[in-house]
């Protein structure tokens, strides 16, 4: 973990601390199984699940029985946190809706939007070094919401060839219509290109690793994606009112996602940067995920920097997947705040409310996305459609203009589409 004050940093440990994992790296090794599950359909993507994890597997169907069997083994307390988390989450989501719009812009002229839901979405779900029952209700539930007609789910299974139970129960809790025991590169082909077993879905959601990353950024074209969504980072923007041990768990928290994932604390105050370093070092002897958090600590930094203002300007450089922000007068600097995927405001808005439970979406762009992207909401699961209603004294206001502009477009036959009517 690099702990320095910002100009002291040299311009490899910058280069360092502001790199991230590139997906174009591992496109190499992505290529030739999207290339081979294209061609041979289920038993490639059978055999690539045998070859990575160490599954030999017959069937990649979630039957009834075993998605019924998978709620009665959840313990019940987990049952009813999975629930309001799931209530929450919709009434978030609901939020974001919008419906058909018209208005008049003159007389004879009215435009307006449709909204349209998508009809198939394929949702990927990590697994692998932990179950991630969150996600699957922060990928369906929004579909869902949106009024998606399908929802199919891949997600990994474990070495006994089963999908945990907590997360085939949040993926019925949410309304998934299918689940497959499918993860990796494989299923983002299987979801992409469709198999005899697998439907081709029109959109692909869900974060993932680097080579599940590069595999979405690579069949667009055969079907649409969120956005790339790789390892988790958290940037922390503080000065000494914040709680050196919350910003300290926040930072350990990030940590354990991924030996990848990123945590950094930019703070103005000095004594805040050592006392979160000791915690850091100390707590981490307790964590149940040490040798992750271990190997994730070597992308972390604590910066001290003058003024909060720099703080800003090195988030928005940064543009992190979630931003806390931990300062005397918070609300002052949200509008100075431009590249983020999410923002937790206080000392008690850990990055762990959104990830669970708040409402808010989990799935975020990261890598330096989030200048371009936003986080996975409603405008991800529908289309908008324009529409114009013009009667012909509409269309007459609009005749000399359409017809001038076309005519000095060389595209004549625009223009006499119009004066035909007249």
């Amino acid at each position: 973990m690099i702990v320095k004050e910002l100009g002291e940093l040299t311009s490899g440990e910058l280069e360092r601390i502001l790199k991230r994992t590139n997906v174009r790296n591992v496109n190499d090794s992505v290529l030739p199984i999207l290339k081979d599950v294209k061609e041979h359909g289920d038993s490639a993507v059978k055999s690539y699940t045998k070859k990575f994890d160490r599954i030999d597997l017959t069937e990649i169907t979630v039957t009834t029985e075993e998605m019924k069997k998978a709620i009665k083994t959840v313990d019940p307390r987990l049952l009813k946190h999975l629930k309001m988390a799931a209530s929450n989450i919709r009434k978030f989501h609901e939020k974001q809706k919008i419906g058909d719009w018209y208005t008049e812009i003159s007389d004879g002229i009215t435009l307006g939007q449709k909204i349209t839901p998508l009809e198939r979405i394929g949702v990927y779900i990590p697994g692998g070094r932990a179950a991630y029952p969150s996600t699957a209700l922060m990928t369906i539930i929004p579909a869902r919401v949106a009024g998606v007609s399908e929802v199919t789910v891949c997600t990994p299974p474990g070495l006994d060839g089963c999908i945990h139970p907590a997360t085939l129960t949040a993926c019925h809790i949410a309304g998934s219509d299918q689940v497959f025991k499918v993860g990796g590169v494989q299923a983002v082909a299987a979801m992409a290109y469709g198999t005899d077993t697998i439907p081709k879905v029109d959109k692909i959601v869900g974060p993932g690793n680097a080579y599940v990353t590069a595999a979405k950024t690579l069949v667009r074209g055969e079907c649409e994606i969120d956005f790339p969504a790789g390892p988790s980072e958290i940037l922390v923007i503080a000065d000494n009112t914040a709680k050196p041990s919350h910003v300290a768990w926040d930072m350990l928290a990030q940590c354990e996602h991924d030996p990848a994932a990123i945590s950094i604390l930019v703070t103005t105050s000095n004594v805040l940067a050592t006392e979160v370093q000791r915690i850091i070092e100390d707590e981490i002897k307790s964590c149940e995920r040490q040798e992750i958090i271990t190997q994730s600590l070597q992308n972390a930094a604590i910066i001290t920097v003058p003024t909060i203002e720099e703080c800003i300007e090195f988030s928005n450089n940064f543009a992190p997947e979630h931003l806390e922000i931990i300062v005397k007068n918070p609300q002052a600097l949200l509008e100075k705040i431009k590249n983020t995927g999410s923002i937790f405001i206080g000392n008690y808005a850990p990055v762990s409310a959104g990830d669970y439970a708040s409402g808010t979406n989990h799935v975020l762009p990261t890598a330096g996305y989030a200048r371009i992207y936003s986080g996975l909401n409603i405008d991800h699961f529908t289309k908008k459609t324009t529409i114009q209603i013009i009667n012909k004294k509409g269309l007459a206001t609009l005749k000399d203009t359409i017809t001038t502009i076309a005519e000095a477009e060389g595209l004549y036959a625009h223009a006499k589409a119009v004066q035909t009517r007249f």
